[in-house]
């Protein structure tokens, strides 16, 4: 960048946030203008270009990409991988709400102009919403404020900066909390340890295992954060209680989560796999552009189920084509999907990459050649064999993720019975063709002609409804030697009942179901759905009337165990948004192990229960206390709450009343909390948030598992319609996530937790006799935990 802002009018910046990859060697673009290639002897023989290529791939999505080429002069690029790195580490996307607004900070100092100034009109133009505001803030912060005036850069501190926000962006709300554990000025060290335990400390911990903060290490936090002399005294302003409210300290996501955390070594049916639906399509289902980088692109998103709809390619070279079968979407080529999909298959997980094959490619030729691309690109990463320890059999699971790390499989119609000859495909078809005009053959001809041609045309639309509605995967053609060979662990099958899927109790067979299929047996054999997902995968995808490549929620299908909910990822709508903010968790892997429930054969679970007796139930209470830089228009705003998780999980969408005044720079809501009083299992199920603007423009949201949230006030901030974090718009919050008690056993917990309060000293031996009874009613009422049950006894 040094280079270009040089020749540059002005200098350009690439966020890190929207990096979605780096390729060099001849995976790179390469100019092709003669004085660029001849600047750098680019054509000379032993210039070695393209070891000094890079291409940084970025972009707002997964459709919508630029591409920044990059030469190097003289060393070779040999850090590409590192900034892919960096871009796709979870904690970066979730780091606290200090280091976006540094963000700010370092992007303004490194944005001057040829004088080596900062312009005024950069700082108005990053804050749009209320010029006037921008324009007192600056006055305070003793910045220049006219538009076309220029600020030093030994005058642009971080200090500087940050007056300039907090006069730009007050808290009124931080004090308000402030004063209500202070009278005074300041926060003593008692007093600040008592905010930490009281609201900032989750009520589910042990003590034992996560005992309260030390003395000196709330110390320690007051010098951190408090920016006055006061630290020296062991006391915090409001100022240093609003820079730890924005500190690490305080992010609302355990960020241990982020990381690989799940065991990887269970069986694939065990877990959920990030799949796609029509991966080539980068538009609609009927009209829209095929394009092999859609590969890359979901391949680089942590995807590790992908589809292609291959077809024969046309004279004279036979190529297999990908493209979507009776529509007007473009053809890419089959070879370059290939290529595409090796070379981007691993870059950010290491887990193995079923590729999901819909093969209407009727052609020996064709298929061999196939096959024979998908065995030299791919080289060893293909699983041509199975493992010697996971044989083919009936009862016998299949490897786990961990076992096949690196590999690729391929899940294609498998032939066990004798290979048909070229040409025998469409045998049967023709057949029944003949049978049906057979006994119009002594009618007149053109009479049955016409009557051919009227039948031929119904046959045809109703085939195309079918289509439509359920896509064609039910038009496969015959699996061929060569690639049925390359077929083990994912053997599609053909579903015709739990039942008998049971009886043949085969985990590497696998059934995909339209979307409407799948909500049918949900609703009618959920319990039944659950123990096949035990044992081995199913897949599903969107009904074939989405022309719009909408999406469906994958929610209900995740709780029964369906292990491939495959979505069309070049739509960024709530379904995918959801996707996404899941497959987050786990180190982006791919790979989520589902819940014990839904893996253990011990033990039936039905989704629709009302109470999960193995497990605590949670209630989420959260107040929308305010929020910052919502939208760069000076419009009112609201805020929309709910939890997504089983159907007997609180549904209701909460939200808050419009901004009293069009506000977008600090909003404050003075509500009263929502309360999502019995969450069944918190492993499955996920808090959303989200910011409108009225009229109902979509600002930013945040999806984030229960079992991730922490308590406490917290600075959320917002992602992107595509899951990317946003610099600017973030809401301020206070979450409780506590165990769920029955309003009924409200005071029997009270007293549990606090007998001296609840029994008078004198009768120690009635307190007792009492405390062992509450310990008989919570014990048949309420799935407390074993410390607590302990505890009770211990009174």
């Amino acid at each position: 960048l040094s280079l270009l802002s040089e020749v540059l009018l002005e200098m350009e910046f690439l966020d890190v946030t929207t990096i979605r990859d780096t390729r060099t060697g001849k995976y790179a673009k390469l100019p092709k203008q003669p004085k660029v290639r001849n600047v750098f002897n680019m054509d000379f023989p032993d210039s070695n270009h393209l070891a000094k290529a890079l291409t940084i791939v970025s972009g707002p999505d997964m459709v919508n990409l630029t591409y920044h080429n990059f030469f190097a002069a003289k060393d070779k690029v040999n850090w590409a991988d590192d900034i892919l790195a960096i871009a796709y580490n979870p904690q970066r996307a979730n780091v606290c709400r200090q280091v976006f607004l540094d963000k700010l900070y370092v992007r303004l100092s490194l944005h001057t102009n040829k004088d080596g100034k900062i312009p005024v009109k950069h700082i108005y133009k990053m804050f749009p919403a209320d010029k006037k505001r921008v324009e007192s803030a600056l006055a305070a912060a003793h910045f220049p404020k006219g538009k076309f005036d220029h600020i030093k850069p030994d005058a642009f501190t971080e200090a500087a900066f940050k007056t300039f926000l907090s006069n730009l962006c007050p808290r009124p709300e931080i004090y308000e909390i402030f004063t209500s554990y202070s009278a005074k000025p300041y926060m003593t060290k008692e007093n600040f340890t008592k905010f930490l335990h009281e609201k900032q400390r989750d009520s589910r911990l042990n003590e034992e295992l996560y005992p309260p903060l030390r003395p000196e290490q709330v110390k320690a936090l007051i010098d951190k954060y408090e920016l006055s002399s006061n630290a020296n005294r062991g006391q915090m302003s409001p100022e240093g209680l609003l820079y730890f409210l924005m500190g690490s300290e305080t992010s609302p996501v355990v960020l241990d989560k982020l990381a690989q955390c799940h065991d990887m070594n269970q069986p694939i049916p065990h877990y959920y796999v990030k799949s796609s639906h029509n991966t080539y399509l980068t538009a609609g289902q009927f009209s829209g552009v095929s394009s092999p980088e859609m590969y890359r692109q979901c391949l680089l998103a942590g995807c590790r189920c992908l589809e292609l709809d291959c077809w024969k390619g046309k004279p004279p070279e036979e190529e297999p084509i990908i493209t979507h079968g009776f529509t007007m979407t473009t053809e890419i080529l089959f070879k370059d999907v290939i290529e595409a999909i090796a070379e981007s298959a691993f870059k950010t997980s290491k887990y193995p990459v079923i590729l999901s094959f819909e093969n209407h490619v009727d052609s020996v030729k064709q298929q061999e050649k196939m096959a024979n691309y998908c065995k030299t690109i791919f080289g060893d990463a293909l699983l041509t064999e199975p493992l010697e320890k996971y044989p083919l059999k009936s009862g016998q699971q299949i490897p786990s993720p961990a076992e096949l790390m690196g590999k690729i499989l391929i899940k294609n119609k498998k032939n066990s019975a004798p290979q048909a000859k070229a040409g025998q495909a469409n045998v049967k078809k023709t057949t029944s063709q003949d049978q049906q005009q057979g006994p119009c053959s002594s009618a007149d001809p053109n009479q049955t002609a016409q009557t051919n041609q009227e039948s031929q045309e119904s046959i045809n639309f109703l085939f195309l409804l079918s289509c439509l509605y359920q896509g064609t995967a039910g038009q496969e053609v015959t699996a061929y030697e060569e690639m049925s060979a390359l077929v083990n662990y994912i053997q599609p099958n053909k579903f015709i009942t739990f039942e008998n899927a049971k009886k043949k109790n085969k985990s590497y067979v696998i059934s995909s179901f339209v979307e409407t299929k799948g909500e049918s047996l949900i609703s009618k054999t959920a319990v039944e759905f659950v123990e096949y997902n035990k044992r081995q995968m199913s897949r599903i995808y969107p009904k074939g009337t989405r022309m719009d490549s909408s999406n469906y929620n994958p929610q209900p299908f995740w709780n029964v165990g369906c292990q491939m909910v495959a979505l069309n990822y070049q739509t960024m709508d709530f379904p995918m948004q959801l996707n996404m903010a899941l497959f987050e968790f786990n180190g982006r892997t791919g790979f989520l192990l589902k819940h014990d429930l839904l893996r253990r054969n011990d033990k039936k679970f039905d989704p629709f229960t009302d109470r999960i007796d193995t497990i605590v139930a949670n209630t989420l209470t959260i107040k929308v206390y305010s929020g910052q830089f919502l939208s760069d228009k000076n419009v009112k705003t609201a805020v929309e709450v709910e939890i997504i998780g089983l159907p007997g999980d609180p549904k209701r969408k909460n939200r808050t009343k419009w901004s009293p005044m069009p506000n977008a720079i600090n909003p404050v809501w003075n509500e009263e909390p929502f309360v999502f009083e019995k969450i069944l299992c918190p492993d499955m199920a996920s808090l959303r948030i989200a910011a409108y603007e009225e009229g109902g423009k979509f600002i930013g949201h945040r999806i984030i598992p229960i079992d991730a949230i922490q308590s406490g006030f917290q600075h959320i901030c917002l992602r992107s319609e595509s899951n990317l974090a946003l610099t600017l718009p973030a809401l301020f919050v206070y979450i409780e996530v506590k165990d769920y008690i029955p309003a009924a056993f409200a005071d029997f917990t009270d007293a549990l937790f606090n007998p001296v309060k609840s029994t008078k000293p004198a009768k120690q031996e009635a307190s007792f006799t009492y405390s062992r009874k509450l310990h008989r009613i919570l014990a048949n009422f309420l799935p407390l935990r074993t410390q607590t049950i302990e505890f009770i006894h211990r009174s």
